[in-house]
Parts: C-alpha cells; structure tokens; sequence
C-alpha cells in the first residue's frame, strides 16, 4: 500500500502521540492508527483540522508524488 500521508511523520516531528489527536479530533484511537499506517485516509476537512491542531500548512500531511 503506498504511502498517501504524513500524518504519523508530523506526529513525531511535533512530539505528539495518535492518543493526542484522537482525543482532539473526538475519534477513536483505532480511526487515526488506520491513517497513520495509511490503511485508510481522512478527509480534507479533517486534514484541515489536523493541520490546525498541529500548527502546520495541510500540504505538510501530503506526501508528494510526482512521476514522470
């Protein structure tokens, strides 16, 4: 499975834990475990929301493929 986001990166960059977010989100903590394994993906109003949580620009969350 490939990697679609940075969530669990920028946690550790930030020092917080996926307890953390869960609890600031009101999500289960199995929920943001699927996306930091990327098994499945927030939506974009949620990744807005975890970039606010996290004082960052929402494109930081993104992992950035270009192929040519």
């Amino acid at each position: 499975m490939s990697n679609l986001n940075r969530i669990k990166v920028v946690l550790v960059e930030k020092q917080k834990t996926g307890k953390w977010l869960a609890e600031q989100l009101g999500k289960s903590n199995c929920t943001v475990s699927k996306w930091c394994s990327n098994t499945i993906q927030p939506d974009i109003r949620t990744f807005h929301e975890i970039a606010n949580l996290l004082n960052i620009d929402v494109k930081d969350l993104l992992v950035s493929n270009i192929t040519k």
